[in-house]
């Protein structure tokens, strides 16, 4: 763990020297592993494989990018384990180095022969931008016909199994219009007026969610949400504004609901917005930017992943949050999955970062029972 937190993979920069790291250290083992590149060459995903070479196992996933740290606001370097207390402090502790740390310390105790059914590690960059990372492997997974049974991602849960979580799905609108004179508005298009009528139609939007949610929906709220975060458009009082964008999300239930969000707002700017800007001015538009689409995990009644994690914890529940993780990515991709790992979420993200000895001890006991579920 120490090793992966001395790796400042912040998501906007490489995280290849640790992948190469996490690869070398499972080659030794006697893993079949896999680098996949992004576009960039910066960045890669790890896909390595422990037994036999057969459809079904379980993949353990983990996403190696962290958010930003500043140091002035910590008690001791984030890119530096320290121990106090019987906590493991530093940037990533928690979400999600410490997991990864486990999964590799669980591995060096498996017998790779001895296993009648594979165990994957999968490990992604990006998770903390929109999950792009974990896109990509699933994309390739699916192209490579792997078929995995089973995904257990470690983000912290203090142990708890996670059986849902919401989608998140943000998005930046632009909208272009034709700059004039404020005193005769009615020869330019005005870019914040129509942005200001998209937000009302998002408003509006909001309200029609409320109706569609599911019955017994274990969500706080039940039903998919919509949230204007920002907006901004124009340049003084006089000037018809040229150029306007609205950054927003939702929060989907069910992919359902993502479905309708999107067509919802693409029949308003079609069929609506575009014809009366281009009436005045045939070169306006607008254009929604997607940042990142975080596929929700859907609580289902059969769940072989709650079920096996139930029997490797002694959980006797499962259990939905608010937050995202890449689970949903790999329920779509047609494996039962689960989020539980060690460490709470109420320490992600913030200075002096970490995971106790104890949530750690947790995790390598499921693992080590895991190891002998799969040699049985």
């Amino acid at each position: 763990m120490a090793d992966l937190i001395a790796f400042p993979t912040v998501s906007s920069d490489s995280n290849l020297e640790m992948m190469v790291y996490l690869a070398n250290r499972l080659s030794h083992l006697g893993a079949r592993t896999d680098l996949f590149h992004d576009e960039t060459g910066h960045k890669a995903n790890l896909f390595a494989t422990l037994g036999p070479d057969r459809e079904g196992g379980v993949v353990l996933s983990g996403h190696s990018d962290v958010v930003p740290a500043v140091a002035e606001d910590w008690s001791s370097d984030p890119f530096e384990m320290v121990e106090r207390e019987g906590r493991l402090y530093g940037r990533g502790a928690c979400d999600m180095k410490g997991f990864i740390a486990a999964t590799l310390a669980a591995a060096e105790g498996l017998d790779a022969a001895a296993l009648t059914r594979p165990v994957h590690f999968a490990f992604t960059y990006d998770e903390e931008v929109g999950c792009l990372g974990a896109r990509a492997l699933v994309e390739e997974l699916a192209r490579r016909e792997v078929h995995p049974a089973t995904a257990i991602i470690g983000e912290p849960t203090s142990m708890r199994i996670v059986e849902g979580h919401k989608g998140c799905c943000e998005y930046t609108t632009h909208f272009r219009g034709c700059a004039g004179h404020g005193s005769q508005p009615e020869r330019g298009v005005n870019a914040a007026e129509y942005a200001a009528a998209y937000v009302g139609r998002l408003l509006q939007l909001r309200r029609d969610l409320v109706a569609r949610a599911p019955e017994g929906s274990p969500f706080d709220p039940p039903w998919s949400t919509v949230n204007v975060g920002r907006i901004e458009g124009g340049v003084a009082h006089n000037v018809i504004a040229a150029h306007a964008h609205v950054e927003w999300e939702t929060r989907p239930v069910s992919a359902a609901d993502q479905a309708f969000v999107k067509r919802t707002m693409a029949a308003y700017v079609e069929e609506e917005l575009l014809p009366a800007m281009r009436s005045v001015w045939p070169g306006a538009d607008i254009s929604t930017q997607t940042i990142g689409e975080v596929e929700g995990l859907e609580p289902m009644t059969e769940n072989a992943a709650r079920r096996l994690v139930a029997e490797l914890t002694g959980a006797n529940g499962a259990e939905v949050v608010s937050f995202g993780t890449e689970a949903g990515l790999f329920q779509k991709l047609g494996l039962a999955a689960v989020v539980c790992g060690p460490g709470s979420i109420e320490q992600a993200h913030k200075p002096d970062e970490y995971v106790s000895l104890d949530q750690l001890s947790a995790c390598l006991d499921m693992l080590d029972r895991l190891g002998g579920r799969l040699a049985a």
